[in-house]
């Protein structure tokens, strides 16, 4: 009988599992997700801005593994596990398994800010970032008509909390089309103010990264225009006004979230399998300490058995891909009678794009430093070919294109859906 691995979570890590296993007869596979498609997070400040559409990113799972037989999707959250029964309870229904796999990633944090999470912009889903733009562009509606100078800067001023690459990239992003969008879209905003504050906790951005890389992000959001201030961290968001820790304040209307992210809790998991933001404690081969046939890979999972990474992986892409390369390989290895391998992470690297033609890469083996125009070929590139297929390649390209020579794009639509329940 083929074992049954049941994978909660179509994101790198999920996907990537249910790929080395779909074919093996010796699996029945059956991949839970709440949507229907899985998408490239690192574009999805792209979707928010205008810059591409939501098809550029997004992927049906059902089609993906199309013609794979021992493949089944199920439509559905995950509401409870019962370890003893090898049962789990989805919004949809019960699965049984043999194998459980958590593939969650994680959710905003908003460190029990209750005014920041109603008020903030996150910057976490496809519906995050559709969201997003529908907000921006009716604030620039919205301000657009006002005659009050004071409400018109608070409409068009963003605060992004989070120097991480989301922070800087959306930063950057926000900083050109300034300058090179609103003054041909919005002609009556011009003089009107506005500002764009890139603000983190930390002593600088890109705290991951090479000193190199941090220093150039910095210097060059500086130059476009962001006000980049450091080692202050946000502690409330009321009265359109963004309040910090130091007492400072910036009177903006528009807050977005990227300062951080927790893994999330499941009903039937005991306590003590949790570590670190809530992250499951894994050995090194994946398993959950404590439990039976249950695995968990990437953002939800922390592993300290890494020699090279005592204190767990960083919550990045390529580790949630080698992680479910890695429990898949072992899947197969197990049901050959062979033993399993021991995760080990291989750094291929980071980078982060700031603007057109400015962009910094870290490459760890041999130890290089990247910036500029170099950087940014190297991050268009990378980002290209880790779409999960040739059309979504294909269209990304072509609207990058566009965007790069006429340094505008035709994707900024204030759509939302109907209101109106069928």
């Amino acid at each position: 009988m083929p074992k049954k691995v049941v994978i909660i979570g179509g994101g790198f890590a999920g996907v990537n599992l249910a790929k080395k296993l779909a074919g093996n007869e010796s699996f029945d596979i059956t991949l839970v997700d709440k949507n229907n498609y899985n998408f490239f997070p690192p574009l999805l400040y792209q979707v928010a801005t205008g810059y591409l559409e939501t098809s550029n990113i997004t992927y049906p799972f059902r089609k993906l593994f199309r013609g794979k037989k021992n493949f089944m999707f199920r439509l559905g959250e995950l509401e409870e596990v019962f370890p003893e029964q090898k049962q789990v309870i989805l919004s949809t229904g019960p699965v049984n398994y043999d194998y459980l796999v958590f593939a969650t990633g994680c959710e905003t944090n908003y460190f029990g800010m209750d005014n920041v999470a109603k008020h903030a912009i996150p910057m976490k889903t496809v519906a995050d970032a559709l969201q997003m733009r529908n907000t921006l562009l009716e604030r620039l509606e919205e301000a657009s008509r006002s005659a009050d100078p004071v409400e018109r800067k608070k409409l068009l001023t963003v605060v992004v909390a989070g120097g991480g690459p989301t922070g800087v990239e959306i930063s950057g992003m926000f900083a050109e089309m300034k300058r090179t969008i609103l003054a041909k879209d919005y002609p009556e905003l011009k003089g009107a103010g506005g500002e764009i504050h890139l603000v983190d906790g930390l002593k600088s951005v890109l705290a991951p990264m090479s000193e190199k890389s941090q220093q150039y992000t910095y210097d060059t959001l500086t130059k476009m225009g962001v006000k980049v201030k450091l080692n202050v961290m946000v502690k409330d968001f009321v009265n359109d006004t963004v309040h910090f820790a130091d007492g400072s304040t910036i009177e903006a209307k528009n807050l977005i979230w990227a300062a951080g992210v927790t893994a999330m809790t499941f009903k039937g998991m005991p306590e003590e399998a949790y570590g670190k933001g809530k992250r499951l404690q894994v050995d090194e081969f994946n398993k959950v300490k404590g439990l039976e046939d249950i695995y968990a890979i990437g953002d939800t999972c922390i592993q300290l058995t890494d020699p090279g990474f005592p204190q767990g992986h960083p919550q990045l892409a390529q580790v949630a891909l080698q992680q479910g390369d890695n429990v898949g390989k072992n899947m197969i290895r197990v049901e050959e009678n062979q033993f399993p391998k021991a995760f080990s992470y291989v750094d291929k690297g980071t980078m982060a794009i700031i603007g057109r033609n400015k962009a910094v890469a870290d490459l760890p083996k041999p130890k290089l430093f990247f910036s500029g125009f170099i950087a940014w070929v190297m991050w268009l590139f990378i980002h290209l070919i880790s779409l999960i297929n040739s059309g979504n390649r294909i269209k990304t390209l072509y609207n990058w294109m566009i965007a790069y020579f006429t340094r505008d794009q035709s994707l900024r639509m204030i759509v939302r859906p109907a209101s109106k329940k069928l």
